[in-house]
């Protein structure tokens, strides 16, 4: 199979999968324990810490460690809102953003008397500063916003919004799971106060993700106990987990100059399937302000799971992996100003750092021949 759908996970790169080995085995110890036993795990997470913060050109005590990205949205967001202590806290986020992050502001709804406001986008999915700016109260606490959407790719004006986010006196949170690795991305540039890691977006396990906490800003713990992770996050840290996402950032460092071959490709499959398919493939989101590895397209008088279901050599997906199988269309392409038939037919073609030229003249070859009437 052709493995186009490295949005919603990507494979165990081998040297997080080598790096992490050790402490599945002979280094076992608890690195809170203060015997030899818990030295080299402790060492390790240090180590770990400060590959994540150099990813995010941040220092390793602003690194916690989660569970998942998720985990990491959560933190951030009821966090910040709890420590506040902000009668009738307000939040602002956006209509396309993940589920974790609008479950957790709609939670803070129901449990806190939080006020959140759900700003729009414009059809290449992009928020409007200006529109952050007006919805600024006194009563905001927080803004999150992701830095790059999932299912289209796009790329928001993170600093622009982290600055009218400051301006009006608010935290800025940005979920950063599908940018980190495939553009440049610093936090005191940006000037973003609380950021998402999540592994399995960039060649590490799933089960580990990570929340940048910039030094000074306050927030309550979801988890209590043994004051693990700064105390914002207790429980016996799994260091192998830990390790693998060490690793990983540091790999995404590395391999970050490898976006211009990657968006070669990417623009070629798009090429191809423009030609042999004259007029019908119309791209969802921007051109220019995008991920190099997404292509988002929806193909005229076809339905994108029936396409995919005729084109089973090609491993790829029809919005975001969180509703995948859902027979209503994305509610980000509808967000857009999709109508209903175009965001049925849009489709998802996501490459990574394995993706080759042949993966590319197959897709285009299996993709061309179902939109055509072929396939199975």
């Amino acid at each position: 199979m052709i493995y186009l759908d490295h949005n919603a996970t990507t494979p165990i790169d081998p040297a997080v999968t080598a790096a992490m080995l050790p402490y599945l085995e002979d280094a076992f110890g608890n690195p809170s324990s203060e015997h030899a036993y818990g030295a080299a795990p402790r060492a390790a997470l240090d180590e770990a810490h400060r590959s994540v913060a150099a990813l995010l050109g941040a220092n390793d005590g602003q690194i916690v460690f989660t569970g998942s990205g998720s985990e990491a949205d959560n933190l951030a967001i009821r966090g910040a809102v709890l420590a506040s202590n902000t009668p009738h806290p307000h939040v602002i986020t956006q209509v396309t953003e993940h589920p974790a992050v609008l479950q957790a502001c709609r939670a803070l709804e129901r449990w806190h008397g939080a006020d959140i406001t759900y700003l729009p986008v414009d059809s290449l999915g992009l928020v409007d500063p200006g529109d952050l700016a007006a919805a600024m109260t006194p009563r905001t606490v927080l803004v999150s916003i992701m830095a790059a959407n999932n299912e289209t790719g796009t790329v928001q004006p993170i600093g622009d919004l982290a600055r009218a986010a400051h301006d009006g006196g608010a935290l800025f949170h940005c979920d950063a799971a599908q940018i980190l690795g495939k553009l440049p991305f610093g936090v005191d540039a940006l000037g973003i106060d609380l950021v998402t890691v999540v592994g399995h977006k960039m060649y590490a396990p799933k089960g580990i993700g990570a929340l940048y906490v910039r030094t000074g800003v306050p927030l309550e713990p979801l988890v209590y106990g043994g004051g693990q992770e700064h105390g914002l996050r207790a429980g016996t840290e799994n260091v192998a987990l830990g390790v693998a996402l060490g690793t990983a950032a540091q790999l995404a460092s590395e391999h970050l100059a490898d976006r211009h071959r990657i968006q070669k490709l990417r623009d070629t499959l798009h090429d191809r399937l423009s030609e042999a398919l004259a007029g019908r493939v119309l791209l969802n989101g921007p051109s220019a302000s995008r991920l190099p590895n997404t292509l988002n397209i929806s193909i005229e008088g076809t339905i994108g799971s029936d396409l995919l279901r005729k084109a089973p050599a090609i491993a790829a997906s029809t919005g975001s992996a969180c509703h995948s199988g859902a027979s209503e269309p994305s509610p980000v392409l509808t967000a857009m100003g999709l109508d209903r038939p175009r965001a049925l037919a849009a489709i998802r073609l996501s490459l990574g750092r394995s993706t080759t030229p042949a993966d590319i003249d197959g897709a285009a070859d299996h993709l061309i021949s179902a939109a055509l009437g072929g396939g199975d």
